[in-house]
This record gives C-alpha cells, structure tokens and sequence, in this order.
C-alpha cells in the first residue's frame, strides 16, 4: 500500500556528480511507496514547485525532506525555523573531516546518513550507515562486448574526472612501462578532463615509454555502460573518494576490479581475491604485480563473483529499502 507521506529530496547543484548520480539511481524505488519529488535543479524526478513544497512543510501532512549538501540543509532548517513541520534527514558525501559549519548543520538533523563506515567515524554526531546502490538494470553483464575505436583486443578502463585526486597519473606510472610488451591489451582513460594541465603530464608519460597506440583518452560519455561491458578489467585509483560509484558499476557490470585500499567504499564492497583486488594507495609495487598477472592470465577473472555482490548488497533497490526504513519507520 502506498504511504501518504510525502518525500522530497533536495538538489542545488547544476553540475552532475556522484551525488546527482546516486539520487538518479534510487529515486525511481521511491515513488512505488510514496508521494516522492525532487525539490531544485540539475537532477532528473518528478519535481515540486515552491509553492508547493512551502504548501506541504506548512500543513499536517508527513513531510521527509532528504538534503545532500550544506546550504540545502541550511534552507531547510530556517522552513523549520518560520514553522515548517517535517522529518529532515541529510546525507553527508565526503570523505574529508567535516568542516565546523558541516558540524553545526549535522547536529540540527533528525537523521544523518553516512555511506561509508568510515565516513561515519569521522562525524562527531550519530549516524547511519547506508552505501549508494547502482541501478542493475542498466549496469549489467554483457558477453563479448567490443569497441570499435579501440585496436586492441584487451581493454583496461580508468573511469572518472582527469584529475591528480583520481589517481590516473600513478596508474599510468605503473601500467606504461608493462604495456610495452603487451601489445594486445589498452588502457582507455575515460572522463572529463578538469586540469589541462594534469593531462599533458599524463601524455608525458605516455610519450616516454612509446606506448601512444595503446592508451585512449575517450571524454565523459553517457555510453559509459558499454564501456564497462567492454572491459576485461576496471582500475580505481583514486586518492579520495566520497563512495565510489565506478567502483560499484563496474562490478555490477561484471569487471574484474582493481582498486585503492581503504578508499571510499573500496575495502567495504571488495573482499581481497574473492570479488575483486585491492592495492595500496601510491605503493606502486602492489599494483605493478597484479598487472603483470593479468597480463599473464595469472589473475583470476572476478567478475561474476563481484555482480553477484552488487545485487545482494550494493543494488538501487537495497539502498532504497534501507532509505524507506528511515522515512517512514
């Protein structure tokens, strides 16, 4: 039976990220048990007017509002503040210590979640651990999946934004200098590029071990699952995360992937040699064996443990389960 209770999530944001991605990802579960919208911009969902929000937090009827960043919470808490009656929850992304405001705004929220476990511990303020799911109808397995751009049969990809935090450089660091004698296997970096300059430390790379046939540059693509379905093996790099969505997708999409220790969601959804690998952060040596046994066919393929994963624990639809638990209990 569906709820009366009304549901709005809120986004101020015009660029998509992680976060607008997480909320695409479990929204649609959302409507089947509730009167759910979207209160902003830049994010797909049914979307609720001013007035009409204003009508609703104003009136005797059960209103969620789930926030997402620090100046949503803010607009929020001064409806409460003029006399708005609703439940808030807030969702905190970062990985980093929160700042002093993040802090004090944390603190004014009926419910806070966390979507890793470390990301818990470092807040001062009780919170519930809840992780992101993917959406398993569109990211899912695909047998003998080829990219016509890519000359090579064995494809590797680094998906995310260019940038020094994501790792790409250290990935290129480790992975040029093999692929030299593999010539059947490509590293295809996939996204869009942030820092210009950061890029042309990356063809420096490329250039000094002659290997510029076998690495791709592909730029953000909304054809991103094929991508994934493509690949024999999915690197995540990263030096920070806030969850970890590539990492999630790509497993979902049956990927054997390889990924940064305690990063993100990283050591949380990959158990070691059993759903996927695991390296140390910026420790080249680690990395640099694991890729000589791909390279090898000594590393055992992951991918069908590493969905299965995905769709008992880490699916749109588990996340959406664990949501509704806290909205109406």
């Amino acid at each position: 039976m569906k709820s009366a209770t009304i549901l709005i999530h809120t986004h101020f944001h015009r660029k998509r990220t992680g976060v607008t991605r997480s909320i695409e990802n479990v929204f649609p579960h959302f409507s089947k048990r509730c009167n759910a919208y979207v209160y902003g911009y830049g994010v797909a969902g049914e979307k609720i007017s001013t007035q009409e929000l204003l009508k609703a937090v104003f009136s005797q009827k059960s209103v969620v509002i789930h926030c997402h960043r620090n100046v949503e919470i803010i607009f929020v808490l001064i409806l409460r503040f003029l006399g708005g009656q609703f439940k808030l929850i807030a969702t905190r992304h970062a990985e980093t210590t929160p700042s002093i405001l993040t802090d004090i705004l944390l603190k004014k929220v009926d419910t806070v979640v966390a979507i890793t476990k470390n990301m818990s511990r470092q807040l001062s303020c009780p919170s519930v651990v809840i992780g992101h799911g993917v959406d398993q109808k569109i990211f899912k397995m695909r047998r003998k999946v080829s990219l016509d751009s890519i000359a090579q049969d064995n494809v590797i990809s680094c998906v995310g934004r260019v940038r020094e935090a994501k790792g790409q450089k250290f990935l290129l660091e480790v992975v040029a200098p093999l692929l030299k004698n593999y010539k059947d296997w490509a590293l295809v970096i996939i996204g869009k590029v942030d820092e210009v300059g950061f890029k042309r430390e990356l063809e420096r790379v490329i250039y000094e071990n002659s290997v510029e046939r076998q690495v791709y540059f592909i730029p953000e693509t909304r054809d991103i699952v094929t991508f994934y379905q493509a690949s024999h093996t999915v690197v995540v790099p990263s030096f920070t995360e806030g969850f970890s969505l590539v990492c999630a997708e790509a497993m979902s999409c049956g990927c054997n992937v390889l990924a940064s220790r305690n990063v993100g969601v990283h050591s949380e959804i990959i158990a070691e040699g059993r759903t996927g690998y695991l390296f140390e952060i910026k420790e080249k040596t680690e990395l640099n064996n694991l890729l000589i046994e791909l390279f090898e066919g000594r590393l055992i393929h992951l991918g069908e443990s590493a969905q299965k994963e995905i769709a008992e624990n880490w699916s749109s639809e588990v996340e959406a389960k664990n949501l509704m638990k806290l909205y109406i209990p």
